[in-house]
């Protein structure tokens, strides 16, 4: 007879041979996707033609997970339906999905971590993900280590996945990260402190207790968090024993590490290989977007292991066509770099398509450029649009010669009319026609996205304005306006914890390049004032007695000296004014687009003209040769002078002023008197307008303090000097020769 299996050797079978699980938190829990989320949930939202879900689906079986529990409150049916139709329903898939639908009241990742508790469907330790997670980790590795951790120390709970990256990686969040302080030794999490991008938070305070406990520590800025946990069995019961843990890091990991009672330890994986990160928002929704198609999260790419099961040819320039031949592409369309185009699309006559990504049966009309512009499935674009930096929904009509700027958000459905103009991070959705009466349910607000009376005051506000909102959207559109957001006192006093103030979203948002908002760093600091202060009858010695270390948190941009609204007038006015110039745009519609952004940033007129006048400088070709010189200057301003004169009103005076400071202060300077010249003959200044000018003590540089700028201010005025002069003698010839022609005339009359 064959001897039995010893005890022990079937206990450890019995460990190898458990269910490996993973959950999945399917809600976002804010509005910043907000109105894409409005009838769909976030985790259905496409990347790269393929839901979210699906692409943290496709990283947990990469792992070897075999069950996966789908928590969700936000339209749970659709989620539902979703799994049912997908690959993950078969067999053969080898994860068992499970949707979980909790509570209406589950407004947190802790109340779902409660829920999960209640439904008693954890038996051992499991994974939790985030439904917006894209990840090519072998989380698989991970929990390997956790469970080896777990044999020698059972309080180890947690073991957290993080990767090294710089402070400007693309998939950084700048609106929230973390300074993590880990044993050098054991990898263990000794403190976690949460950072918020605005108001800047300079120090991390780290307690005296964990420097005196643990000689050698690493204090690390630059770990990126995965949002990946390994967690052990009784994770979710520490959340129903704790009510007020809310957020996994700034709630729960920040408590347990805290906590005098629970006596729990946190650890990090510091992942070497793969590729994690987390939409979290519209700017980390163009980040991965572009490393999926840079081919960062290998092996899950458009072209192999694609997450819907699409079959998509690699073309250079990592540029992405269905494998069908479906597609419709003209010959005169360019089609640039990191760019994916969905089955069944057309991209008609001169459209571009650069850096942006189309969904299935999308039409790109005549002469339409896409930068940055990512849509979803069924979009039609009409001839001679722009699109920068937005997100398209599904099924969404875009007419002729439409502008939509950088940072908008068209949900689906939505239809608008010819010449619409989107101002930057506009937010549209469609107006469904039901009674107004029906407030919550008008464009299919968010179930999950926060209090129904913040929802509902928003809705009536927009109402309110609907006519002020809505004024810029061409004939026929379908579509409604959300109010726009602003900085208000209250943000400015925000609390450092709060992630949601106005100017801490700007930081999270596609297409803002937030250089206004003071991010500076103050630099590293050890405050033994504070030490002292916090413990007046200390005895231990001096160099012992700092009760905390401090740590600077590195800034996201510099200092900007301007308004926040004036900055991003700037920035949208540069864009339009390099797509006139680059596109050969008529001086009408490039003037009408300068007066759009004018209105809807409320900027003084001077303000226009001096970016109109920069960009037409900036245009001209340097040549070493004068009089080829001259030609290009003529070229230029035969052009696009008179553009300077469209935008809402004449100044000449204005005008050359503008022109002599900004000569004066860039690499243009020697381009001043042939500048004004040119202007002068195209009359977009008068013989007038340049004697008021030079009469100006600006015009001279007083108030100026010396430098440069000074001196090249001094010097334009003599350039101006010059051409006055030159004036004066062409008027006294032409008095002359006048006068001559009157004596000759007398002569002959006296004559006869």
């Amino acid at each position: 007879m064959h001897s039995k299996p010893s005890t022990s050797k079937g206990k450890g079978e019995e460990e190898d041979e458990e269910v490996l699980q993973a959950v999945i938190l399917a809600d976002s829990f804010n509005k910043r996707f907000k109105p894409l989320t409005n009838e769909r949930p976030k985790c259905l939202l496409p990347i790269c033609n393929a839901p979210l879900l699906d692409w943290t689906l496709e990283g947990l079986a990469l792992a070897g997970v075999q069950e996966v529990f789908v928590v969700c409150r936000s339209h749970a049916e659709q989620v539902k339906t979703a799994i049912q139709n997908s690959k993950w329903s078969h067999l053969s898939s080898g994860l068992k999905i499970v949707p979980i639908v909790t509570a209406k009241e589950t407004f947190s990742p802790g109340d779902a971590m409660r829920d999960i508790y209640t439904h008693g469907i954890i038996t051992s330790d499991f994974v939790l993900v985030s439904g917006d997670l894209v990840s090519s980790i072998r989380i698989d590795e991970v929990v390997r280590a956790h469970k080896e951790r777990r044999k020698t120390n059972k309080d180890a709970i947690m073991t957290m996945v993080v990767k090294e990256s710089g402070t400007t990686h693309r998939t950084r969040s700048k609106g929230e990260s973390a300074v993590f302080v880990l044993d050098q030794d054991t990898s263990e999490c000794l403190h976690y402190e949460p950072v918020t991008g605005y108001p800047l938070k300079p120090i991390a305070k780290i307690p005296r207790e964990i420097l005196e406990a643990h000689p050698n520590i690493d204090i690390r800025y630059d770990l990126l968090d995965c949002s990946i946990d390994v967690c052990a069995v009784e994770v979710p019961s520490l959340f129903q024993d704790n009510f007020d843990y809310g957020d996994i890091r700034r709630d729960f990991v920040h408590g347990v590490l805290t906590s005098d009672l629970l006596m729990k330890n946190i650890h990090c994986f510091i992942a070497k290989d793969g590729y994690a990160a987390r939409v979290q928002d519209t700017r980390s929704y163009g980040a991965i977007t572009k490393d999926i198609l840079s081919r960062w999260t290998f092996p899950f790419v458009p072209d192999d292991n694609h997450p819907s099961g699409h079959a998509y040819d690699h073309l250079r320039g990592n540029k992405y066509i269905p494998k069908d031949n479906s597609v419709v592409l003209s010959r005169t369309c360019k089609i640039g770099n990191n760019t994916l185009i969905g089955a069944s699309s057309q991209v008609h006559d001169n459209a571009q398509v650069i850096a942006s990504t189309l969904g299935a049966q999308c039409s790109i009309g005549a002469g339409t450029v896409l930068r940055n512009a990512y849509l979803f499935d069924g979009v039609t674009v009409g001839p001679n649009c722009v699109l920068e930096s937005c997100i398209i929904g599904t099924g969404v009509q875009i007419g002729e010669g439409s502008r939509i700027a950088r940072g908008s958000l068209v949900a689906d459905g939505v239809k608008l009319g010819s010449k619409s103009v989107l101002a930057p991070f506009e937010r549209v959705s469609r107006r469904k026609h039901k009674p107004v009466a029906a407030v919550g349910e008008l464009v299919g607000e968010e179930e999950d996205e926060s209090d129904e009376g913040d929802a509902d005051s928003e809705l009536e506000e927009g109402e309110q304005s609907q006519s002020f909102l809505a004024k810029s959207l061409g004939p026929d559109s379908d579509a409604f306006v959300w109010p726009r957001r602003a900085a208000r006192k209250e943000d400015e006093d925000a609390d450092e914890e709060d992630l949601e103030n106005f100017n801490n979203r700007r930081l999270m948002r596609l297409g803002d390049d937030f250089a206004d908002l003071v991010l500076s760093d103050p630099g590293s600091i050890t405050s033994e004032d504070e030490a002292s202060s916090d413990s007046d009858d200390d005895s231990i010695t001096h160099n012992a007695s700092i009760t905390s270390s401090a740590t600077s948190a590195p800034s996201a941009a510099a200092v900007g000296a301007i308004s926040a609204g004036e900055q991003e007038f700037q920035t949208e006015v540069r864009l339009s004014l390099d797509r006139a110039f680059s596109e050969g745009h008529s001086l009408e519609n490039a003037s009408v687009e300068l007066k759009t952004l004018r209105m809807a940033s409320n900027v003084p007129l001077r303000r226009v003209r001096e970016a109109v006048v920069a960009g037409i400088v900036e245009q001209i070709p340097l040549v070493d040769d004068a009089v080829p010189q001259r030609v290009e200057i003529k070229k230029m301003i035969d052009r696009w002078g008179d553009l300077i004169n469209l935008i809402g009103g004449v100044d000449g005076v204005e005008t050359i002023s503008i022109l002599q400071y900004y000569c004066a202060s860039s690499t243009r300077f020697a381009l001043f008197g042939q500048l004004l010249a040119a202007l002068y003959q195209n009359d977009v200044v008068e013989e007038q307008d340049i004697r008021n000018w030079h009469a100006q003590p600006e015009a001279k540089g007083e108030g100026i303090k010396a430098g440069s700028l000074l001196d090249n201010v001094q010097k334009t005025w003599i350039v101006g000097a010059r051409m006055i002069h030159q004036l004066n003698e062409q008027e006294s010839e032409d008095e002359e020769s006048s006068e001559g022609g009157d004596s000759s005339e007398e002569e002959d009359d006296s004559e006869e």
